[in-house]
């Protein structure tokens, strides 16, 4: 009886696990720059994308497309941005493509967090503008709060910043009423 032991293969497990590590990785590159994401969202980051997700689903879903990040919008070949919340209307279906987004959604959103909230106030609305994203938010966690853009004449203007008690309407896609308070839970597990 021949009691040979397996094969090692350490290296090989070596080698699986770096190319996970690999395709694991993300980041984003906004004015041909990569920008990584250090950590992985918290709680109440991902809770709040659960309930845009929700109430943009039930508002919207025979209108268009929302989707969710991890999802490369490549805008040009130096930026390629995953926003949180991706809206596209049914009009504009065909910006997806080979199973990805190649143009300008209708409207995005960013949750802003500490690691990011600097790059999505400032770097990546610049970029959104630029580009013409008819519609951006901005929903801070800490704050509870919504700030709606909305271009026009190729410039973002707040329309509004709203709080959790409040009512978002947006100004670019018809079927869009949000209750804020179904956003921000009471228990938000900080």
């Amino acid at each position: 009886m021949n009691r040979s032991k397996p094969p090692e293969r350490p290296a090989k497990v070596k080698e699986q696990q770096d190319n996970y590590s690999l395709i694991d990785e993300r980041y984003e590159i906004i004015g041909g720059e990569r920008y990584d994401f250090l950590s992985s969202p918290k709680y109440a980051h991902q809770k709040i994308l659960t309930n845009f997700h929700l109430a943009f689903h039930s508002a919207c879903c025979q209108e268009g497309e929302v989707l969710l990040a991890p999802m490369d919008v490549h805008f040009d070949e130096d930026n390629i941005m995953q926003p949180d919340v991706i809206y596209i209307s049914r009009e504009r279906l065909d910006i997806i493509r080979d199973g990805f987004i190649f143009g300008v959604p209708d409207l995005l959103v960013e949750i802003l967090s500490d690691s990011t909230g600097r790059r999505d106030k400032i770097i990546k609305k610049k970029q959104y503008e630029h580009f013409g994203v008819k519609e951006y938010w901005l929903a801070d966690p800490q704050y509870r709060t919504v700030d709606q853009f909305v271009l026009r004449e190729g410039r973002y203007e707040l329309a509004a910043t709203l709080s959790e008690s409040d009512t978002l309407v947006s100004a670019t896609v018809p079927c869009l009423t949000i209750d804020l308070s179904v956003i921000f839970p009471a228990d938000m597990r900080q």
